[in-house]
């Protein structure tokens, strides 16, 4: 019997080459949204912090700073009061990859957090 001649001998090199890519695509993407996500919950975080420190009554720089080291890096909160409720709002820009997806935006992300002031007894 004589032996079989291939022809696609090296397919599978120029498959990895092509599927390669794309893989490490599907990586940046996933560790992009997982960098959002949990920036996003360190915001509800720092939001609930916050609005809790404000309802007890402590100052509003006191809550900021209690809210600070939870919050992403680089976060704004504001504290809005309205009568015996206050509002926290915790916002930020995430950009997982820094600078090596310069020209990609930054993703905002935000959370908000209500809590009715507590009166003395």
């Amino acid at each position: 019997m004589a032996p079989r001649t291939t022809r696609d001998r090296g397919s599978t090199t120029a498959e990895t080459a092509v599927a390669l890519p794309a893989l490490v695509v599907v990586l940046l993407l996933g560790v992009w949204v997982l960098a959002c996500v949990a920036a996003q919950l360190r915001c509800v975080d720092a939001a609930r912090v916050a609005a809790r420190e404000l309802a007890r009554g402590e100052s509003i720089s006191a809550a900021t700073a209690a809210a600070r080291p939870v919050a992403p890096g680089g976060a704004e909160v504001r504290v809005r009061r309205d009568g015996d409720s206050v509002e926290v709002l915790v916002s930020a820009k995430v950009r997982p990859l820094g600078r090596l997806l310069g020209l990609v935006p930054a993703t905002p992300v935000g959370a908000r957090a209500l809590a009715l002031v507590e009166q003395p007894p």
